[in-house]
C-alpha cells in the first residue's frame, strides 16, 4: 500500500519532474519543508502563476505569457527562414546559442503512432498552411536524432518539398540519438552553421 499523507503526496507530486525518482523526490521534500518553507511557498505561487497565465504562442506554438512570444513579434527576424524543433527548450538553445535569426515552429513533441501522436497532435497542419501561404525560403529541420526525431523530420521534409522550399537539416557533431536542449553550444552552434540541404 502507498504511503498516505501530505508528504506522501508532495513527494509522488515532485516526481513528475524528469529525472526525479522517488529518493530524489523525497530528500526535495524534507529539504523543502525543513530548510526553505519561503522557496517552497515561492516555488508554488510561480507554479500557479505560470500554469494560469502562460500558453502558447499562437505563431511558432512556444511557451508565452502573451498571444506572439517575443521571437515572433521582433520585426527584425527573418521570417523566410524558419527552424523547426521538438519544444520551447530546443529554440531557446538554438536561439542562445547560433545566432539564429530567423523564426521557429515548435513541435511540443515527436510523432509516435505507438503513444498517439501523429501529425494533428503536433498541429502539423498549421505548419503546412505557414508552408503553403507563408513567405519561407528555407526550413531547418533541427528535430532530435531519435527513430520518431527522424520519422518526423521525414514527414515534415515531404510536406515541405511540395512547396519548392530549401529544406536543410543540422549535421556535424550532432550525436545520434541526442537531445538538442542537452547538447552544449559550441556544438549546438557548429551543428546549426553547418546544416545541409536534404
Amino acid at each position: 500500500m502507498e504511503p498516505q499523507g501530505l508528504l506522501a503526496r508532495m513527494t509522488r507530486a515532485l516526481r513528475c519532474l524528469p529525472g526525479v525518482g522517488p529518493k530524489s523526490a523525497q530528500r526535495m521534500t524534507f529539504y523543502l519543508l525543513q530548510r526553505d518553507r519561503e522557496g517552497a511557498r515561492q516555488l508554488a505561487l510561480a507554479v500557479l502563476e505560470a500554469l494560469d497565465k502562460v500558453g502558447h504562442c499562437v505563431e511558432c506554438r512556444t511557451l508565452t505569457e502573451a498571444e506572439r512570444c517575443a521571437i515572433c513579434s521582433d520585426p527584425r527576424r527573418e521570417r523566410s527562414l524558419l527552424c523547426v524543433v521538438e519544444t520551447p527548450a530546443e529554440a531557446e538553445a538554438i536561439n542562445e546559442a547560433t545566432g539564429f535569426k530567423g523564426v521557429f515552429f515548435v513541435l511540443n513533441g515527436r510523432l509516435s503512432p505507438l503513444d498517439g501522436i501523429g501529425p494533428m497532435e503536433l498541429r502539423l497542419d498549421l505548419l503546412e498552411a505557414r508552408l503553403r501561404f507563408g513567405d519561407i525560403r528555407e526550413i531547418i529541420l533541427a528535430t532530435n536524432t531519435t527513430v520518431e526525431g527522424e520519422a518526423t523530420a521525414h514527414y515534415i521534409h515531404d510536406m515541405a518539398r511540395d512547396q519548392q522550399i530549401t529544406i536543410s537539416k543540422l549535421a556535424y557533431g550532432m550525436p545520434l540519438g541526442g537531445e538538442l536542449e542537452y547538447i552544449d553550444g559550441a556544438t549546438l552552434s557548429h551543428a546549426f552553421h553547418g546544416r545541409k540541404n536534404v
